[in-house]
């Protein structure tokens, strides 16, 4: 298939979904069909993008016939088809669980277009080459996900809407503000030329500044220390198959947005912007994360807390700057947004079956559905690094970086937190899952409108295990074959250690973006910053 068309596939697909989704907005099976084709679809060209990209390396799609950097531009390389790919696997996963989990009302009022407004959105975010452009797609996500909050007008929803709406707009305002500070400075917002142009301007005030509103924009939209508290009031609001598709994703989009600048672009101060600034960070995010899990009683809400607590990680190998830390975030991005999203989907079936999310009134689970309770230990454990599951092998590798790059500090930080991480998986396990663990004859506070079903399952909550197992045999699948993800990563990881293919592919002209007294070792997996 024409590379041209492969990396357009994933826009087109999800916005044709949306309108034909609008026409039939009177028909919900209909629209339920088209969005599980549509993800599916997204799923089968972005695996189509991989293949091309390793036969063929980067791809750039010059739009309109325009050349970069005066057009907009789409380019796809390792990392940005990684994220598609697990993506669109969260978004196949939710077309299935969505059809039992939401209501007709919310159906009718939208949710099938506005959810494949915000994949839209979110493959934007990946595929773009142009900081003007990546704004865009972000205040795309930011409309569809404020939508997809609000359906059902309920009070808690519309109070978690508020505070995620107001605080990501602080973020799109300093998203902009950098943005008009970076073209005045280099006079081009296409991030290849930019790498190029940032590079010859060197160390400057000026960039670190512009590098620092790029810090809190990204910082808010991936939920890290201090600027979280939005994650943890809204997440818990919707039906349980919207908060698995924004747990998985959103946060992740503000990740991948950071790991692209802060290899790409701001690597002049690398000694301030990354190991001072970013470790420190990512650091505290980890600790209050974890701590703020600890301290909740509602599924959704420990899970919430925990986002946070993730996003440490990945910033972490960020932070550390080597291609073998870079490795270790690809691979926890990875495994993660296939894990969380997974213990959103099972809190989603365990509201289902004893009417509500709340610890205390969940209790024995197990007795009556050992499925569920297997099928929430899987994630479960991998969340917290249990090996042999795929979290393990993610933690494995960045503490390895970070014990080779001499930051010991954030190495304890991360071990301790991963124990924490136990502590609340266990909560849940021994609360909602074991007999006595929390207070049965206690009131439902069943928010989502869905009838308590301890002794049975109905055909529909049989329907959401079929997503959940799928997601529980990924993880399987990745810690078994973590050979080839931790390979996959690596060569994602190159890319972003040298930007010289990326430059090439977008501009037409190889040139090194790297500083020459910071520049990454390519020859081992664990480098770190050497002089030359």
């Amino acid at each position: 298939m024409d590379a041209d068309l492969l990396l357009i596939l994933p826009l087109v697909v999800p916005l044709a979904a949306a309108v034909l989704a609008l026409l039939f907005r009177n028909v919900p099976r209909v629209q339920a069909g088209i969005n599980l084709i549509s993800m599916s679809g997204v799923l089968a060209a972005s695996l189509g993008l991989l293949a091309m990209i390793n036969d063929q390396g980067i791809q750039a799609f010059a739009s309109g016939g325009w050349p970069a950097p005066f057009g907009i531009v789409l380019v796809a390389d390792h990392l940005s088809v990684i994220m598609l790919i697990v993506s669109a696997i969260i978004g196949v996963a939710v077309a299935v669980y969505a059809i039992p989990n939401i209501d007709a009302e919310r159906v009718h009022f939208g949710f099938y277009p506005f959810l494949n407004l915000l994949m839209l959105g979110i493959n934007g975010s990946f595929l773009t080459g142009d900081l003007f452009n990546l704004y865009v797609w972000f205040e795309v996500m930011l409309i569809s996900s404020f939508v997809l909050i609000v359906l059902g007008n309920t009070e808690e929803q519309l109070a978690g809407a508020v505070k995620y709406v107001l605080i990501n707009l602080v973020s799109s305002l300093f998203f902009l503000a950098g943005v008009g500070l970076i073209y005045g400075l280099a006079g081009t917002l296409n991030m290849a030329e930019l790498s190029i142009v940032l590079n010859d301007i060197g160390s400057s005030g000026l960039v670190t500044v512009i590098a620092m509103m790029f810090v809190i924009s990204f910082g808010i939209k991936a939920a890290l220390f201090p600027l979280f508290f939005w994650l943890p009031a809204s997440y818990h609001a919707p039906p349980a198959a919207i908060s698995a598709f924004f747990a998985g994703l959103l946060t992740k989009v503000g990740v991948y947005a950071m790991i692209r600048v802060f290899t790409l672009l701001f690597t002049q101060d690398v000694g301030y912007t990354h190991t001072t600034l970013l470790i420190w960070v990512a650091g505290l995010t980890m600790v209050t994360g974890v701590l703020g899990a600890a301290a909740q009683n509602d599924f959704r809400r420990v899970l919430s807390f925990h986002i946070i607590s993730q996003i440490g990680y990945m910033i972490m190998g960020l932070a550390l700057y080597t291609p073998l830390a870079l490795v270790g975030a690809v691979f926890y991005i990875i495994h993660h947004i296939i894990v969380k999203a997974n213990l959103f989907l099972v809190s989603g079936v365990a509201n289902r079956l004893n009417g509500s999310f709340s610890l205390k009134k969940l209790n024995g689970l197990y007795a009556y559905h050992p499925g569920l309770a297997i099928l929430f230990l899987i994630p479960a454990f991998s969340l917290a690094g249990f090996p042999p599951l795929s979290g393990f092998w993610a933690k494995l590798v960045l503490a390895k970086a970070g014990i080779e790059a001499g930051a010991y500090g954030i190495v304890a930080v991360a071990v301790a937190v991963g124990l924490f991480t136990m502590f609340s998986m266990t909560k849940i396990w021994v609360k909602a899952f074991l007999p006595g663990g929390g207070k049965p004859d206690e009131a439902s506070d069943n928010t989502n409108n869905e009838a308590p079903e301890r002794a049975s399952m109905t055909l529909g909550t049989r329907l959401m295990y079929v997503p959940i197992a799928a997601l529980a045999a990924v993880t399987i699948l990745i810690s078994v074959f973590a050979g080839p993800v931790f390979d996959l990563a690596e060569q994602s990881a190159d890319e972003l250690s040298d930007s010289s293919a990326y430059i090439e592919a977008v501009l037409g002209h190889e040139e090194s973006t790297a500083d020459p007294y910071t520049r990454l070792d390519l020859d081992g997996r664990s480098g770190g910053v050497h002089t030359h």
